[in-house]
């Protein structure tokens, strides 16, 4: 490996590109372009462009792409080369500047939940001049918003920008009023991504894997995670060349990828970059997937990364770290050494807390998938129950404020570890909890309810828009207050004596904690078919409008994509379920029972009684009859099943419906692995799949 230095954006058109070939005042213009968000001038576009074709081609591109993130969840790209025909058979390479800020692509073929009829096939690509250029595989790529012809965003770059612009207006308004000079106000983000990975030749004999993502059918192994051996521990050689891989692959992307290491189940790992400008950080986490396949490839490897790949271990998560930061590199959520007497952070606190509380069924929303629904509140993952976490000292803090008490921190201690050769070391404000979906955690907020295959894009929207929301209500009161100080005290312990209830530290998987939540009146969402129509309740509409960064339209569109999305994924599900139960599981525990039936024939033949073999038989027949039973259920249900034109009808039959009726068939189909014959089972199992990497 070469030094990280030198590797380090060796593909990416970066700050220190631009200022060794741009034009000092081209430079200039472009940085002024970004810091203010207006347009680009067409002759600086033009010298941005050939300079930016030039480094390419140094570097063997042909090529280039605007490489946009539609609703789909994936990344799009569409190839032109650079090549321009001049007379005389010969040929130049040019790259305007027109074709670096402007593209069109059919919007016809992507998801657009009405917003474009399928004849109306034209959409527009803009460049997204806050995120840099990059090569990957050999083009070029132009990060960009995708709209519609009409304007309309068909995109998840497009809100997120939007929700950013939101989010700085108001919280460069409230740090006025404590009198800052920042101008700015940028949300950041450090997406830790959860993933599996699995062997190639035993993932191809696995039909569910290829058409789902995830194993319809497997028994729990006779080992699991239950010694918590996994987790953290050492790292197998095949794995850490792939790890070693991958790092220097997202390197030369300006990835910050930091830390790496194995979670909790059997086969599971994390990838977890330093944080970086929300925009920035969504482009890098789509890269990130998109990498992670590929290079696992390269090992032999197949890398999953569904919610819930396996039953009865760790599923994966995506735990989205966001903060908000200052042009001045000031840190809004940093308490400082004594946040009691912080107005500024506490005002900001209070601002989240708020946000959460009123938003919370928003934020469920950005978590609804049918993958997720999977793993949310089991096996290390938190609650469909939004509440926050705050830690020890932070709610000291606001129990004193609601008391009208003054707050007596506790010393700082260093943590006896007892181990004499050891230093004493701090010892941290807050606990961790594992269990909260939105953690406090030093100076940032850990939302850990996302699914490890999903876009940040959709969660960071919300929270940006949420917080810009509550920010703007303060930021209208506090600037006709006539005593400031005044003001914000009333202010904040106000909006936390009304806003407490969110506040949750205890443990989130507890029984008792449903029934708590539901006393405190906070929502329970426990799938996507609960969760989604709450996109477009009247309150959310208007806080979307309010802030610019959703219209009507584009909001029930995303609510008609997202429910459309869960039922085809599965209707593929059940497809796949009937197809490995009817073609490979049932012949194969019949070709088992014919097997018994010999053999206890021939034993019988032999003057004896066979008695262990027809029990045998007994109990595989029995099954096999409940098995087709469950099938011929499952057939029927998708048979019945018809795309009614209403999406949340649909959703909702295949989760009444079809979702019961695979379950019927793979209790079954678990109970036959446990008593035929390991020769005879059609496809690797578990134990097989997260003991063979």
């Amino acid at each position: 490996m070469s030094r990280m230095e030198d590797l380090f954006g060796i593909h990416v058109f970066n700050d220190a590109v631009m200022q060794k070939r741009l034009p000092r005042d081209t430079y200039k213009a472009l940085h002024k372009t970004i810091a203010d968000g207006r347009a680009l001038k067409p002759e600086v576009a033009n010298i941005v462009a050939n300079a930016m074709k030039d480094w390419a081609i140094e570097k063997g591109v042909t090529h280039y792409t605007h490489w946009f993130q539609p609703m789909n969840g994936v990344t799009a790209e569409k190839h032109d080369s650079f090549l321009t025909p001049r007379d005389g058979g010969q040929i130049i390479l040019e790259f305007s500047g027109k074709e670096l800020v402007h593209g069109e692509s059919d919007a016809s073929s992507f998801p657009s939940g009405g917003l474009r009829a399928t004849f109306e096939a034209r959409g527009y690509t803009a460049w997204d001049p806050t995120s840099y250029a990059f090569i990957k595989d050999g083009v070029l790529c132009i990060p960009t918003a995708f709209c519609s012809y009409g304007g309309e965003a068909l995109d998840a770059k497009t809100p997120l920008l939007r929700s950013m612009e939101a989010l700085n207006k108001q919280a460069v308004r409230v740090l006025k009023l404590f009198g800052r000079n920042a101008t700015r106000v940028t949300p950041t983000v450090g997406p830790e991504q959860e993933y599996f990975l699995v062997d190639k030749t035993l993932y191809d004999q696995r039909k569910d894997l290829i058409f789902c993502g995830r194993t319809l059918f497997g028994n729990k192994p006779p080992k699991g995670q239950e010694l918590d051996d996994h987790y953290s521990g050492a790292i197998k050689p095949r794995v850490k060349a792939f790890m070693t891989e991958l790092d220097e692959e997202l390197w030369k992307l300006g990835v910050l990828a930091k830390t790496e290491h194995n979670e909790a189940a059997p086969a599971q790992h994390e990838l977890a970059p330093i944080y970086a400008v929300t925009t920035v950080a969504t482009d890098h986490n789509q890269l990130t997937m998109e990498l992670m396949k590929k290079v696992a490839l390269r090992h032999g490897l197949v890398c999953l990364l569904h919610e819930k790949p396996f039953a009865g271990v760790n599923g994966s998560g995506k735990h989205n770290n966001w903060s908000m930061s200052t042009n001045t590199g000031y840190n809004l959520l940093e308490p400082g050494d004594d946040p009691a007497s912080s107005a500024q952070f506490l005002l900001f606190l209070t601002a989240v807390i708020r946000a959460v509380d009123l938003h919370a069924d928003l934020l469920r929303v950005t978590t609804a998938t049918a993958g997720n629904d999977h793993r949310l509140g089991a096996c290390e993952a938190p609650p469909a129950i939004i509440s926050i976490f705050l830690g020890d000292e932070l709610t000291a803090i606001v129990d004193s404020l609601l008391a009208d008490e003054e707050y007596h921190s506790a010393a700082k201690k260093d943590l006896e570890i007892g181990v004499t050769v050891l230093p004493k070391f701090p010892q941290d404000n807050t606990d961790r909890n594992r269990t909260s979906p939105f953690a406090f955690t030093g100076n940032k907020f850990e939302f850990r309810s996302l699914g490890s295959s999903a876009s940040i894009a959709d969660t960071n929207v919300v929270l940006n828009t949420i917080v810009a929301d509550v920010l703007m209500e303060f930021a209208d009161e506090l600037e006709q207050a006539a005593d400031f100080r005044s003001a914000l005290h009333d202010l904040i312990v106000r909006t936390l004596r009304q806003h407490y209830r969110i506040i949750f530290n205890g443990n989130g998987y507890a029984p008792e904690w449903l029934v708590e939540a539901a006393r405190r009146g906070l929502p329970n969402f426990p799938n996507t078919v609960d969760a989604l129509p709450h996109l477009i309740d009247e309150k959310n509409i208007a806080l979307f409008r309010r802030q610019n960064v959703f219209t009507e339209k584009e909001l029930r569109s995303r609510y008609e994509i997202t429910l459309e999305y869960y039922t085809k994924t599965v209707n593929i599900e059940a497809e796949t379920c009937l197809m490995m139960a009817e073609k490979q599981i049932f012949p194969a525990c019949a070709r088992f029972a014919g097997d018994i039936a010999r053999a206890v024939k021939n034993i019988r033949a032999c003057g004896l009684e066979a008695t262990a073999e027809t029990r045998l038989l007994q109990m595989v027949t029995t099954r096999n009859a409940r098995l087709l039973d469950a099938i011929d259920t499952l057939r029927d249900a998708i048979s019945a099943s018809k795309q009614s034109g209403d999406a949340l009808a649909d959703a909702s039959y295949e989760r009444n419906v079809i979702i019961p009726a695979m379950t019927a068939i793979r209790l079954v189909a678990d109970d036959l692995e446990t008593i035929v014959g390991k020769d005879y089972w059609p496809f690797p199992t578990y134990d097989d799949l997260l003991f063979n990497v």
